[in-house]
């Protein structure tokens, strides 16, 4: 997404504000002081690995928890006493959660016969909505008749039929085979696009987060870590936390004698010193975060970093391999590099490796 476009969204009227919510189980405190806004026709995702909180702020959302402190307002107002059903929220379920008895026509007409909808706009929106998920010849097929993918793209129409102030998707791709999550991916993306609806999407997988999201908040012991566009939390994350789950990062120690300089920091390796952006705030328990894909076995250009390495392992992973290294000044890597680059390196050789300090961050 370009900046122009992400300002525009995100100078819109919130749609949905979290408003320093807290929610505790006992002595656990599962969501801590969390704030944000979701603009209108925007696609927020909560990313964050079990137990990190995130769901735990949908079901708030929703109306199926209360937040011990804090707000939740919809369109400006406050949802403490409205029940779910007086929310105008959809809502799509991980396990589909169709009536097995109605046929996919009637599942998504659910909502609308509840609303009192007049029977021939139900029936035009039915159909408008089978169209929209691509599904226009199985309106009169039972749930059990359809794929994976086909069933969650009927509670995907089910939830949006009533034009909901806020569409709200909890780990809906995590039934699914790999495949399957790919289609239905291109398949959210291109309803998102042509509804404009607003989106909370919750979700453990990065890949995910990234190809979907217009802004991506991170989840970590029930605090949002990271909260930006997915190039920028990619390119820039804030904290270690946030490099290990968006880039699979090294968080390689700091040398003694590490400086930090405002949002740099020198550091000296292998006798020279060399520049890195940083976010960190001290040098004690910062980390250099270097991602996987910053590490070359090859030359790449006069201002890369290139260090001594012995390789311990050599994994293929397809298009691309896993090398396992142990170096001279910054400890054990961990390097994906072309297949191309793999094809004679002998495990406990020793070898120069080039490491693009551009790519890498100082985080705490």
């Amino acid at each position: 997404m370009t900046p122009d476009v992400a300002q525009t969204k995100t100078s819109r009227r919130p749609r949905l504000e979290l408003d320093r919510i807290t929610k505790r189980y006992g002595k656990v405190t599962a969501v801590d002081d969390v704030s944000l806004s979701l603009a209108e026709g925007e696609f927020l995702t909560f990313l964050g690995q079990s137990g990190s909180g995130k769901t735990t702020v949908l079901k708030i959302i929703a109306g199926f928890e209360t937040c011990d402190d804090g707000a939740v307002r919809i369109a400006g107002t406050d949802m403490a006493r409205k029940p779910p059903r007086d929310r105008d929220i959809g809502m799509v379920f991980q396990n589909y959660a169709l009536f097995p008895h109605m046929s996919v026509a009637d599942n998504i007409a659910y909502g609308l016969r509840r609303r009192k909808w007049p029977a021939e706009r139900r029936r035009a929106r039915v159909r408008q909505m089978l169209e929209l998920v691509r599904l226009a010849e199985l309106g009169g097929r039972s749930p059990r008749e359809l794929s994976g993918g086909q069933q969650q793209r009927v509670a995907l129409a089910r939830a949006l039929a009533c034009e909901p102030q806020l569409l709200l998707m909890d780990e809906p791709l995590g039934a699914l085979d790999r495949a399957l999550r790919l289609d239905l991916e291109q398949e959210i993306r291109r309803i998102h696009r042509s509804t404009g609806c607003s989106v909370v999407y919750v979700t453990h997988d990065r890949d995910e987060a990234l190809a979907l999201s217009d802004r991506i908040a991170v989840f970590h012991a029930g605090r949002v870590v990271g909260l930006d566009e997915p190039a920028q939390l990619y390119e820039r994350p804030p904290t270690g936390y946030v490099a290990r789950l968006l880039t699979d990062a090294n968080l390689a120690e700091l040398p003694d004698g590490t400086a930090l300089r405002g949002d740099v920091a020198d550091i000296v390796l292998g006798g020279r010193t060399v520049r890195f952006r940083s976010t960190a705030t001290r040098t004690a328990g910062a980390r250099l975060a270097v991602p996987r894909t910053s590490i070359s076995l090859q030359p790449q250009h006069e201002g890369c970093l290139t260090v001594e390495a012995r390789v311990d392992d050599v994994v293929f992973l397809g298009e691309h391999a896993r090398i396992d290294l142990d170096t001279t000044v910054l400890g054990s890597l961990i390097a994906h590099v072309p297949m191309h680059q793999t094809s004679d390196r002998i495990i406990g050789e020793t070898l120069r490796i080039h490491i693009d300090p551009a790519r890498c961050q100082v985080v705490i």
